[in-house]
């Protein structure tokens, strides 16, 4: 399965006058990216629009990820299906000399690594998508409380005096 998400950056990293390049692809997720309500489903398509720009010994790739996303409503229960867009900024480094200076050993976080002249912005994307898809999804335009089921699962207006199976063990400390 090719991921959508692997770029091959051979020829940027070999060349010493190449200009950034945009690149664009489409293929399956690799994996579940986003939180248990609402993600990219393992297998749905995926496309990434990217420009790769080389910057010496590594490269630094700025993407747009473009996918349909599968969860459902907390309120309502009704399926959701909306498009979402993500926007990665990674730099990866060819060897591990490539972010030197004062601070490169006081650094919080690690470069990633060009790794068989290849990059994976797999990690990133999970990373926007956990940071930025809501854990409660509901409808955009507002759900419909016709078919909205009750707080409880099993009330109706007809059980209206009927107590909550939930609470009923309570009503003795009343």
């Amino acid at each position: 399965m090719n991921s959508p998400f692997v770029f091959n950056v051979a020829e940027l990293l070999q060349s010493n006058d190449a200009l950034p390049e945009d690149r664009r692809q489409k293929g399956p997720s690799p994996s579940r990216i986003g939180p248990e309500m609402i993600a990219i489903a393992e297998g749905d398509p995926v496309t990434v629009e990217a420009t790769i720009t080389p910057l010496g010994s590594g490269v630094m790739i700025d993407a747009e990820v473009t996918a349909i996303l599968s969860g459902e409503c907390v309120r309502c229960l009704r399926p959701l299906h909306p498009e979402e867009h993500f926007r990665i900024t990674q730099v990866f480094g060819a060897d591990e000399d490539f972010v030197t200076g004062d601070d490169a050993e006081d650094a919080d976080e690690e470069v990633p690594s060009v790794i068989d002249d290849t990059i994976d912005i797999e990690q990133a994307v999970i990373d926007e998508a956990g940071l930025n898809l809501p854990f409660n999804p509901t409808c955009p335009d507002g759900c419909d409380d016709e078919n909205m089921p009750a707080p409880d699962g099993i009330s109706s207006e007809e059980d209206e005096g009927r107590t909550d199976p939930r609470w009923a063990g309570l009503e003795k400390f009343l």
